[in-house]
């Protein structure tokens, strides 16, 4: 346990540039406070101990803001960034090193029992407000963005935003979560749809005006570019029903 705390307390500093001082850390950061209270908790939790190990959870969530359940497995080096709202549910688990920031959720879908929490792997970057839920898996060195909720797994490396949260990014390099600069996966589709339009209106006016075509002298035969367009608008919308249907699906790029 004190081990697991060292390596809390250090790790503040490699995550957050407004931490100055350990006094400062030590007295003013609730998410250290709550993984304390946490890891005394889940140890006498596992000693099978009746009521204290909810007690103490139910006061660290009184002093930090922040409620985890004595039941809950948590890897070293976690830091939970301001933490307000922040709730870890009984079966979750959550590998070392991951980053969680304010009102993020790991919970359960309803009432089913046995494992219904999520299992975060290492080095998780888990956006503030983003909610993860039911029994699913969060691989390493994923990245869920602000605001995002998570209903299904989630592979290694990628870039989950949205809801219900879709991957948009896949990369096998870890890397910080820029949420100035994450991608708008709905506003893209909606772009792919208005161009699908804008495509469909543009052969509907060539209907029309092919629809009475002008007299010629006989012998003349009209000549045209129209299918070749036609072909070029009919590859673009067939490249466009593949990003709408990826979408649809949840975005499970390949």
């Amino acid at each position: 346990m004190l081990r697991n705390f060292i390596t809390d307390f250090k790790v503040v500093f490699e995550r957050d540039p407004a931490a100055r001082n350990a006094l400062e850390v030590l007295f003013c950061y609730p998410g250290l406070h709550a993984l304390l209270l946490y890891r005394l908790a889940h140890n006498l939790w596992n000693l099978g101990l009746p009521f204290v190990p909810r007690f103490i959870s139910h006061v660290a969530r009184l002093i930090t803001g922040i409620e985890i359940h004595p039941g809950a497995t948590i890897g070293q080096g976690v830091f939970i960034d301001h933490g307000m709202g922040v709730v870890i549910g009984e079966t979750a688990t959550v590998g070392d090193y991951s980053l969680i920031y304010q009102g993020v959720t790991l919970g359960g879908t309803g009432k089913e029992t046995g494992k219904r929490h999520p299992t975060v792997g290492m080095q998780v970057v888990v956006g503030a407000g983003a909610k993860v839920l039911g029994n699913i898996q969060i691989g390493d060195n994923a990245r869920v963005g602000a605001g995002s909720v998570v209903l299904r797994d989630v592979p290694s490396g990628c870039t989950v935003v949205g809801v219900p949260g879709r991957v948009v990014h896949r990369s096998s390099r870890s890397g910080p979560l820029e949420h100035g600069q994450l991608p708008d996966s709905e506003a893209a589709v909606i772009r792919t749809l208005v161009d699908r339009i804008e495509v469909l209106e543009r052969q509907i006016v060539q209907l029309q005006k092919s629809s009475a075509p002008p007299s010629l002298p006989l012998g003349l035969v009209p000549t045209t570019t129209q299918p070749s367009q036609e072909s070029d608008d009919g590859d673009c919308c067939r490249l466009k029903d593949r990003a709408i249907e990826e979408f649809l699906d949840g975005c499970q790029q390949r």
